[in-house]
């Protein structure tokens, strides 16, 4: 992709009529630099400079529609193909054990999660990453939208990141996606003890043909699983989660309660209480998805 890149940008130049060191003095760039680009060799454009080499070049945004898949480049294998699987899913189950996922963090929380990152190499770098993470979620507003499960750890909820504003405003944008059709969001309470999943979180992807990956990341670590029955003792553990998990409605309780700061009133139902709650779920439903911790996956709804 960055050699894709870098012919992109030789070719818009040269039609232009333009040298590496005119086109370097309109980026604010040495023209060693624009060789680089061109070469794809050294390090790989920044997204200010894909920015700046697209407005120069009058590439109507090409050059930046690119940079995401060059800014790719650097992640493992299996990371980068993780992503590529996640654009194609028609399902997404998540289990989240210590922040919002990526989907459905608001800007100000994922760049507070991002700058955390001992290993960040400048601002620069910091707000590459906050656009990719952000592009991401537009696939939330697409025509082929997935269906997203998502069971948040209690400890989530509870962990100010960013801050008592950027903290308030990330559980209403939980409320908020709670409430479209195509997203279903539990929290997993502490009174529920130890898991199998404790210590990361664990992604489990359906694919248009039916196959399904699993995906399990820690602190510095992650690991993408593939093969069948691997992939199905995921899906158990994924499963249980669920079944453990507060039923929809009773989560969102919960998120309300810790938004207005009453961390002792969201008042953890028992089980009983769930299992009553989840069964009267499931009748007004008609008997067909049941919401409130079942593992199945839907038919995935016609759309207009």
């Amino acid at each position: 992709m960055a050699a894709l890149f870098g012919s992109r940008v030789r070719r818009l130049r040269t039609a232009a009529g333009l040298t590496q060191a005119e086109l370097g003095r309109m980026t604010h760039v040495v023209s060693t630099r624009i060789t680089q680009v061109e070469r794809a060799s050294g390090a790989k454009p920044t997204l200010g400079l894909a920015r700046a080499l697209d407005a120069a070049l009058g590439a109507d945004n090409l050059l930046v529609e690119l940079w995401p898949y060059v800014y790719r480049e650097a992640f493992p294998d299996w990371s980068r193909k993780f992503m590529a699987y996640s654009e194609r899913a028609v399902a997404i189950r998540q289990y989240a054990a210590h922040v919002v996922p990526g989907l459905l963090q608001t800007e100000d929380y994922a760049r507070a999660v991002l700058s955390l990152d001992a290993l960040l190499d400048g601002e620069e770098q910091l707000e590459e990453r906050l656009t990719a993470r952000m592009g991401r979620q537009e696939r939330l507003d697409s025509p082929d939208r997935p269906e997203l499960y998502v069971v948040l750890d209690e400890a989530v909820l509870r962990r100010p990141i960013g801050g008592d504003p950027v903290m308030r405003k990330q559980l209403e944008r939980l409320l908020d996606a709670a409430a479209e059709r195509h997203i279903t969001l539990q929290v997993l309470p502490f009174d529920q003890g130890g898991h199998e999943a404790m210590g990361g979180s664990l992604t489990i992807l359906t694919l248009p043909d039916g196959s399904e990956v699993a995906y399990t990341e820690g602190a510095d670590y992650g690991q993408l699983i593939e093969e069948p029955t691997n992939v199905s003792r995921y899906k158990v553990i994924y499963d249980r989660l669920r079944a453990a998990a507060l039923p929809p409605l009773m989560s969102l309780d919960m998120i309300r309660s810790v938004m207005e700061g009453n961390h002792r009133g969201a008042k953890v139902p028992s089980r009983s209480e769930r299992r009553r709650l989840a069964q009267e779920q499931l009748q007004q439903s008609g008997g067909g998805r049941l919401r409130g911790g079942g593992g199945r996956v839907p038919r995935r709804r016609a759309r207009p």
